[in-house]
């Protein structure tokens, strides 16, 4: 992630991130702060990035997506501001694969080169980008410090010669681990499952959210599998 910087500037009332914004937490979730200024940066890889967002204590509050002509980024952050969300991560590319800051790229070369350009190798297309932005807020420190989901065994089809998977399905998957958290500190990590909490089975997200808070301030001992091998480690609420 790239961090970006704009000079500020009064833009029309018609804002794509804002038309196009979708919450993606069912709670009241905003930045810690009474006035954030929310930092903005260039995504590279979504999923690897989401990733890291939730490593470094950040939770997801929506997305924008939309296709458009060039549309600056700091449209972004003035969404940002209204929600009140602490840093968003922007992406966008030509429908074809190019993004926006290549077609100057493609000018410098031919002057180099000597080469002459026509109009149709500079000219932007209206509603030839594909814009994507992600917003977080940051999360106070947390008790147990990761974020899980349901795995659901996989369903054989028929006709389906693949032997069945032994993997087990029970508990929660690990998919990220808050960087200095009670979890991170009791060796937990990413692609664990976590099968129970104090011998009380996990059996989803809101399960271990209510156990979590149940234990605070107690140490807790959590029952993992890795790589299909039984792991316990205990871990100070």
């Amino acid at each position: 992630m790239t961090a970006l910087a704009f000079s500020p500037a009064t833009w029309a009332e018609d804002n794509p991130y804002s038309n196009h914004y979708q919450a993606q937490n069912q709670g009241d979730l905003h930045s810690l702060q009474a006035n954030p200024e929310p930092q903005l940066f260039s995504g590279t890889r979504r999923d690897e990035d989401n990733i890291k967002m939730l490593e470094n204590g950040y939770d997801l509050m929506g997305f924008s997506s939309f296709e458009a002509g060039e549309v600056d980024a700091e449209q972004a952050r003035n969404h940002g501001r209204t929600i009140q969300a602490d840093s968003i991560l922007v992406y966008m590319k030509k429908a074809g694969g190019a993004s926006p800051s290549s077609r100057m790229e493609v000018i410098k070369e031919a002057v180099k080169k000597g080469q002459s350009l026509t109009e149709k190798d500079v000219a932007v297309t209206a509603g030839s980008y594909r814009y994507y932005a992600t917003y977080w807020a940051k999360l106070p420190s947390p008790l147990l410090g990761i974020h899980v989901i349901k795995l659901v065994p996989k369903q054989a089809t028929q006709g389906d010669d693949a032997p069945p998977s032994t993997a087990s399905s029970e508990g929660v998957r690990v998919i990220a681990v808050i960087h200095g958290s009670a979890a991170e500190k009791g060796g937990v990590v990413r692609g664990d499952q976590l099968l129970s909490l104090n011998n009380e089975k996990v059996d989803d997200a809101a399960q271990l959210s209510n156990l979590v808070r149940k234990y605070r301030g107690k140490a807790v001992k959590l029952q993992l599998e890795r790589q299909g091998e039984p792991l316990a480690t205990d871990v100070q609420l």
